[in-house]
């Protein structure tokens, strides 16, 4: 692994302008190995996540990305042939350390590359955490529903239909509905695990256009099998291959060719993948 990530985001940048993006870490990974049984998805990574950063995460297929974010939301505590290796802290805690771990999928929210939603309205979609939480006056969650809809682009097109089932949505309505759904537990950290694969490219950009309204309220992990999605968004990139971290960097200076591995290049340019 060359440089893993201890790469300062202090330094001047090409790619996005974000005073609020600090070397503030949220999510702090060290010597982390996850394995499938004996097969081995991610090996001895260490690095960290910044706050208010938008971290992308690119490599091919089986490098070990979505297996980081599983880990990250302890959803190996659901597979027993996933074993995690290693620490991960977020905020300076072990999210082992966590004895109720819904508190802690509610700080880290997930979106899925297929959209999931709950058998239910569109309203009740986006009300089921925050009725979990406690909130269970209608004007309250009224409330908490707009804003979770309108954060997520999607208001505009639903406002009139919230009763309806949300499975009756077109897909890329489906995807910001998940995303909608993620914000209702307000979280600190939201993970896309290629959320673009089953939409349109039209739904790409404006989810997109989510994201970059979002940066400045919480930090997002990105993992993209779109390198070009990454140059849009990222902050910075890390460039996973076969279950190692490779490089991490500027995402604009590594598609400039500032790279410390070759390999690096080779995946940007798309002579492999």
């Amino acid at each position: 692994m060359v440089d893993p990530a201890r790469t300062t985001a202090g330094e001047e940048r090409t790619g996005i302008q974000d005073p609020a993006y600090d070397q503030d870490p949220v999510i702090d990974v060290a010597n982390l190995t996850i394995r499938y049984g004996q097969e081995v998805a991610l090996r001895d990574a260490t690095f960290q996540v910044f706050r208010r950063e938008i971290f992308g995460i690119i490599g091919p297929a089986n490098s070990g990305k979505t297996s980081f974010l599983r880990a990250l939301n302890r959803m190996s505590d659901f597979n027993p042939d996933m074993h995690v290796d290693g620490t991960i802290r977020l905020n300076g805690k072990d999210v082992d350390a966590w004895r109720n771990v819904y508190a802690l999928r509610s700080r880290v929210g997930v979106v899925f590359p297929l959209p999931v939603g709950l058998p239910l309205s569109v309203y009740e979609n986006v009300a089921f955490a925050p009725r979990l939480r406690g909130i269970t006056k209608r004007a309250d969650l009224d409330q908490v529903v707009e804003r979770c809809l309108r954060r997520a682009a999607l208001w505009d097109e639903v406002k009139d239909r919230l009763n309806s089932l949300g499975s009756l949505l077109s897909g890329g309505q489906q995807q910001r509905l998940t995303i909608a759904r993620a914000l209702s537990q307000d979280p600190e950290v939201l993970l896309l695990d290629e959320f673009s694969i089953a939409v349109d490219p039209v739904t790409t950009m404006r989810i997109e256009d989510v994201l970059k309204e979002l940066k400045g309220e919480m930090t997002i992990v990105l993992v993209t099998n779109l390198v070009q999605q990454a140059r849009r968004l990222a902050h910075r990139t890390a460039f996973f291959l076969t279950g190692e971290l490779v490089e991490i960097g500027d995402t604009e200076a590594l598609f400039e060719g500032d790279v410390k591995d070759e390999r690096t290049r080779g995946y940007i340019e798309g002579r492999f993948g």
